[in-house]
């Protein structure tokens, strides 16, 4: 499977108290906030980027990763995510290898349900091992989605 690194989402607190830290301490660039909500999931979140690094700091509002926060903490790095140039080929090689992709509720995800409210197709792959998770995106789509949250900001 092609896939590269692409960032890791931080649950925080405060997202704006957050932002304001990494673009204190690094100069970090900041994204404008992003809302996903969906099937119960609603978080803020925003893009956070230095140098060629990035990662998403998100604030739960609703859903498993409120829970989450509210288990394990602010500050949880709970998902690793990876780009993939075509994310019907990986999601085939997963369902292959024996793996049922996921939606973000951990319910199985078909193959052409893969469109997310930010508009890149995306997957999940179960949790495995505690509250980690795995998320693939499609590389175009999620440059796109990256180029529309920095769009207009300093």
């Amino acid at each position: 499977m092609d896939l590269k690194f692409s960032h890791v989402d931080v649950l925080v607190s405060n997202l704006e108290e957050a932002c304001a830290y990494y673009a204190r301490v690094f100069s970090a660039r900041v994204s404008k906030t992003q809302v996903w909500e969906r099937g119960g999931l609603h978080v803020r979140y925003a893009v956070v980027m230095f140098g060629t690094e990035r990662f998403m700091l998100v604030q739960p509002i609703a859903g498993n990763l409120k829970a989450l926060m509210d288990t394990q903490g602010e500050g949880t790095i709970y998902r690793h995510c990876y780009a993939t140039p075509d994310i019907g080929a990986a999601y085939d090689e997963l369902v292959a290898a024996g793996v049922q992709p996921e939606d973000e509720h951990g319910k199985p995800l078909a193959r052409g349900d893969l469109q997310s409210p930010s508009g890149a197709r995306i997957l999940w792959l179960p949790r495995r091992f505690g509250h980690f998770s795995i998320e693939l995106l499609e590389e175009k789509e999620l440059q796109r989605f990256i180029e529309d949250a920095f769009a207009g900001v300093a």
